[in-house]
């Protein structure tokens, strides 16, 4: 399968060689030029590109840059097919990284307001795992113990090339349902991080609460107080 991954941080950057070991035709995209991914590009194979670039590389494009960031891609997948699977693997961090985000501190899911961004559906996934255990943690199917992630969307086929993806990644794949549910698998809910098997994921989604944890809230000046 060919894929472009826009984004090499922890999350990127470990897909980047995770899905090259598996045989994909991976293009890979910073915010910086093609360049300053060299050391990437000859460890795995990848091909380094513009993000423009990354957006039409592929059947499956996995955006997974800061929150704050994702408005710099307002447009990129314009004229697009809308066959290719778009992948939010985002987070909202507003005190440790991002600031505030109106939309979402409005009560926007994550992904929602992401897909608004992008203009784009967007199925969400690889957001509740740590990128070393997305590195080393994946089991051959029917391995006891193996890790689950949740995949929301609101596209059907889309989830399904996900979760066949997981597969293949070494994982099981949970349909969390539709984009707006996704605040299901957010910060601080049950499911985030905690590396759990597919019942334990569909069970933690259900017990979730749509109540976002002050820790993943945006602090009020002391003046709107």
């Amino acid at each position: 399968m060919k894929i472009g991954i826009i984004g090499a941080g922890q999350i990127g950057g470990t897909l980047v060689r995770r899905l090259t070991a598996l045989g994909h035709e991976v293009s890979v995209a910073n915010s910086r030029r093609p360049e300053s991914l060299a050391a990437l590009s000859s460890e795995t194979g990848a091909r380094a590109v513009t993000p423009e670039q990354a957006a039409r590389a592929g059947e499956v494009v996995i955006v997974t840059i800061p929150m704050k960031n994702i408005p710099q891609l307002a447009g990129i997948f314009d004229g697009v097919s809308e066959q290719v699977v778009v992948v939010d693997t985002g987070n909202y961090y507003p005190q440790q990284r991002d600031g505030r985000i109106d939309g979402i501190e409005e009560g926007a899911t994550e992904s929602r307001w992401v897909a608004n961004q992008l203009g784009r559906p967007v199925v969400k996934a690889f957001n509740n795992i740590y990128a070393q255990h997305l590195l080393e943690r994946g089991k051959r199917s029917g391995s006891p113990g193996r890790i689950a992630l949740p995949v929301a969307g609101d596209d059907t086929r889309a989830k399904e090339v996900m979760i066949r993806l997981l597969d293949q990644l070494g994982f099981d794949g949970v349909d969390a349902g539709s984009l707006d549910e996704s605040w299901r698998q957010q910060p601080g809910t049950p499911v985030y991080g905690t590396d759990l098997d597919a019942e334990g994921v569909q069970k933690a989604l259900q017990e979730a609460s749509r109540e976002r944890p002050a820790a993943f809230r945006a602090r009020e000046p002391a003046g709107r107080r």
